[in-house]
């Protein structure tokens, strides 16, 4: 089969019709339908069931697209890369970050960095950590930060970042007078949970199960930056990532110690066998100077409150 038959299939499935498919492609309908004839017969399977003259996916069909898509986010991934070579050269640097990370904390250090008078561009994916993790095994950036939720298999990975998680509440509640909390005093009020799959969740679950304490979660959500909006806005507590937090303390979020660990991790993920450009492990030494400023910047704040010379951290 020939490259003309899948494109063709996926301009049916994507579209509906092979009409449809034929504009997009810029081609007849008749061609359509002959390449779709032809890939069943190469295959031999149906693909479509001919219902009132309209193609109707079968099983099968929908199980190639899965396939087929895979393909194309590779193709995808090389056409951008010769694109980009083309206009830029080498002098081009992307990378793919989760939010807790990608939503302020990489910008700071793309803004110490200045790309501007290095005469290179960048790319900054925010994007979850599963997201993270294709875009470095498809090679779509040259690294990725995210958290160790997702198997990293098929990926080098480093510790980037461990940090002790911490509890985030709006400033006038009752709780923001402690300077380190207990398990037990997160059942005081509602919480704002992640989500299953987060694994500074699955740690908090376990030590909660040991002590035998049970939290009213109200809401639950895959973003620290969210449950932090939320703990601002008053509607409970919420353990998050400190780095995600350090950009509403300004705003009024109040972060307080746990006494019990529990740890956010942060993963350096990137292809294996691929050596970085010297822009990349410049940049790499800023995010590592970035990230050694604002961990000083978070024990700083914890730690005013921890010797009594701030109540309002």
């Amino acid at each position: 089969m020939s490259i003309r038959e899948i494109e063709a299939f996926r301009a049916v499935m994507a579209s509906g019709t092979t009409s449809k498919a034929a504009s997009l492609l810029g081609v007849s309908q008749p061609a359509i339908s002959q390449s779709i004839r032809k890939l069943e017969e190469l295959a031999g399977l149906r693909l479509f069931d001919r219902v009132r003259g309209r193609l109707q996916p079968t099983q099968e069909a929908h199980a190639l697209m899965s396939e087929v898509n895979r393909y194309y986010v590779g193709y995808e991934a090389i056409e951008h890369r010769i694109r980009s070579l083309r206009i830029f050269g080498l002098g081009r640097l992307s990378l793919a970050s989760y939010p807790a990370f990608g939503n302020c904390f990489v910008g700071r250090a793309i803004a110490a960095f200045e790309p501007q008078r290095r005469n290179m561009q960048m790319r900054l994916n925010v994007t979850g950590s599963k997201d993270v993790y294709q875009q470095v095994v498809t090679g779509q950036v040259d690294f990725g930060l995210m958290n160790d939720e997702v198997n990293t298999q098929g990926v080098e990975q480093s510790a980037f970042c461990m940090m002790p998680g911490v509890i985030a509440m709006a400033a006038d509640h009752p709780l923001s007078r402690k300077a380190v909390l207990d398990l037990k005093d997160l059942a005081s009020d509602h919480y704002i949970d992640m989500n299953p799959e987060d694994s500074a969740r699955r740690r908090l679950d376990i030590a909660l199960t040991e002590e035998k304490v049970k939290l009213r979660a109200v809401v639950e959500t895959p973003l620290s930056v969210t449950a932090c909006q939320l703990a601002l806005d008053g509607v409970g507590l919420a353990l998050v990532h400190p780095m995600a937090a350090l950009d509403f303390v300004s705003r009024g979020l109040v972060i307080r110690r746990l006494s019990t660990l529990i740890e956010c991790r942060t993963l350096l993920v990137m292809q294996p066998g691929r050596s970085l450009s010297e822009n990349g492990k410049e940049f790499l030494k800023f995010l590592r100077l970035q990230l050694q400023l604002e961990m000083t910047q978070i024990d700083t704040l914890l730690g005013l409150c921890h010797d009594g010379r701030s109540t309002g951290v």
